[in-house]
C-alpha cells in the first residue's frame, strides 16, 4: 500500500512544528510549504527550513506572497507589535493578518492537488490562541467544503480533509505531545517581534502563550536555553 501523502504549512512554530509530527506518526509523508508573506518576524524562516530538516520531509517547498502591500497589520507593517497584553476573548489584536490562514490554505490545496495528496495540516489552535478568526473549527470546515467545490479532484468525487490535530488542545497539551515525539522545540520559533539577534522579546501575545504553556506542562523552553 502506497504511503499517503500531506501537504502541511510549517511556520517554524511550535504548533506546526507538532502538527505536523503527530501527523507523519500516522504514516504520512510530508510535503512542507512555508509562505514569506511579508511578516516582520522573518526568523521563523530559518526556523522553518530547521523544522523541515528534523522531519525528514519529502520537500520544503518557499513561496513568497508579499502581504505588505495591503497592510492591515502589526506584522505586515511598521506598527507597534502589542507588548504585556491581557488577552480579552473575541478581541482581535493588531498582530490578525487579514485572510492569511485562508491565503495559505489555498496555497496549500493548490499544490496537494498537484501532488495528489487529499490531506492538508495547519498547526491552528482554539484554546491557548490569540483570538483569530481563522483558527477556529467552523472556519476550518468551512474551508474544506470550499476545497469541495473548488478543485477538479472535489468535482470529480475526491475529498480533501484539513487536518487540525492541535486544534482542541491547550499549549501545555500541545508541549506535552511534542515532548512525547521527541520534537527538538530549540528549534521553533514564536516571537512576532524578535530582536535584531532573532531573540524572543518575551512579551508579545505569542512569547506569553508560549511561556505558560511550558510553565503548565512543566517543561523548560529549550529555546531559552540558549
Amino acid at each position: 500500500m502506497a504511503t499517503p501523502s500531506a501537504v502541511v504549512l510549517l511556520s517554524g512554530g511550535l504548533d506546526s512544528y507538532t502538527a505536523a509530527a503527530l501527523v507523519r506518526e500516522e504514516g504520512f509523508s510530508l510535503y512542507a510549504l512555508t509562505v514569506r508573506y511579508g511578516q516582520r518576524h522573518a526568523r521563523e524562516l530559518e526556523a522553518a527550513r530547521a523544522v523541515a530538516l528534523s522531519l525528514g520531509v519529502a520537500r520544503h517547498l518557499e513561496l513568497d506572497v508579499d502581504l505588505r502591500a495591503f497592510g492591515g497589520s502589526a506584522l505586515t507593517s511598521n506598527d507597534p507589535v502589542p507588548r504585556d497584553r491581557t488577552v480579552i476573548p473575541d478581541e482581535i489584536p493588531s498582530t490578525y493578518v487579514p485572510a492569511r490562514n485562508t491565503i495559505l490554505l489555498s496555497l496549500a490545496l493548490a499544490w496537494a492537488e498537484t501532488l495528489g495528496a487529499r490531506d492538508i495540516v495547519i498547526g491552528v489552535n482554539a484554546l491557548d490562541y490569540s483570538g483569530y478568526p481563522d483558527c477556529r473549527p467552523e472556519y476550518v470546515e468551512a474551508f474544506e467544503r470550499l476545497a469541495h467545490l473548488a478543485t477538479r479532484a472535489g468535482v470529480e468525487g475526491e475529498r480533501f480533509a484539513v487536518r487540525c490535530p492541535l486544534i482542541g488542545l491547550s499549549k501545555a497539551e500541545i508541549i506535552l505531545a511534542g515532548v512525547r515525539l521527541g520534537l527538538d522545540y530549540g528549534l521553533t520559533h514564536s516571537c512576532y517581534d524578535p530582536a535584531d539577534d532573532g531573540r524572543p522579546c518575551r512579551r508579545c501575545d505569542s512569547c506569553l502563550i508560549r511561556a505558560a504553556g511550558f510553565a503548565r506542562a512543566g517543561v523548560e523552553d529549550p529555546l531559552l536555553q540558549q
